[in-house]
């Protein structure tokens, strides 16, 4: 069946990859960017969100429904890094990072569920981050916003499962992606140390197991976080 699908943060990385993941299964996928604009995203619905604006957030949503019809599978994948030790990291760096990616989550997400709940159907899966499980130096903001996740989906779990409504997690290792690329070689050498099975991920790794969390199959699978990190969070 064909479901209209939001992915935010869809113009690049996991988000594009899981956007194409989709359309590529028949569904209509909508994705969200910052500037509205993107490359490689043909076959997709590109709309301009600021996820940290609840106004844009609503026209953004109101475009899709109105162009597409009401979303049934959100992918909250938006979001922002600004690293630095706490000791040198300014208010702003720490609120605006919480702000993005995971009020912003909350934000759609509150938008989007209004009309599953009408359809007594829907699949929000959030995208994190095995740093929101372990923590990371020199990352504590974006480490404190990816745990938030956690408790914010297990919660919106709970409250719509009577509605058949499912709510999950995925949570990247070191994926081969932009954010990725912009450390130094230095700090990928000891991150991939880290990693049991030796490598990066692809983001359509992780692409792969968020079309699971959205389908029909996994109508039994709500609150859970599925880490995709070749073993990184084992321990």
């Amino acid at each position: 069946m064909s479901r209209v699908v939001l992915v935010t943060g869809g113009n690049r990385g996991i988000g594009l990859a899981t956007a194409k993941r989709f359309c590529a299964a028949g569904h209509q996928v909508a994705v969200t960017s910052r500037s509205g604009a993107g490359d490689d995203l043909d076959g997709l619905f590109v709309v301009k969100c600021d996820v940290t604006d609840s106004e844009s957030v609503d026209a953004a949503v109101s475009e899709i429904e109105e162009s597409l019809g009401p979303v049934e599978v959100l992918v909250s994948n938006a979001g922002i890094t600004r690293d630095g030790l706490v000791l040198r990291m300014a208010d702003d760096d720490f609120s605006d990072v919480l702000d993005a990616n995971l009020t912003g989550g909350f934000r759609i997400a509150r938008r989007v569920v209004k009309q599953m709940m009408r359809a007594r159907w829907g699949r929000i899966v959030f995208v994190s981050s095995v740093v929101g499980l372990g923590g990371q130096a020199g990352q504590a903001n974006y480490a404190a916003s990816k745990a938030g996740i956690t408790g914010l989906a297990r919660s919106l779990a709970k409250e719509f499962a009577g509605r058949s409504i499912t709510v999950n997690v995925v949570a990247p290792g070191p994926v081969d992606t932009d954010m990725l690329a912009a450390l130094s070689e230095a700090q990928r050498t000891a991150m991939l140390g880290m990693v049991p099975v030796g490598r990066l991920g692809e983001p359509a790794e992780v692409a792969a197991a968020i079309e699971y969390l959205a389908s029909e199959d996994a109508g039994f699978v709500t609150g859970t976080v599925l880490a995709i990190d070749g073993g990184l969070s084992m321990g």
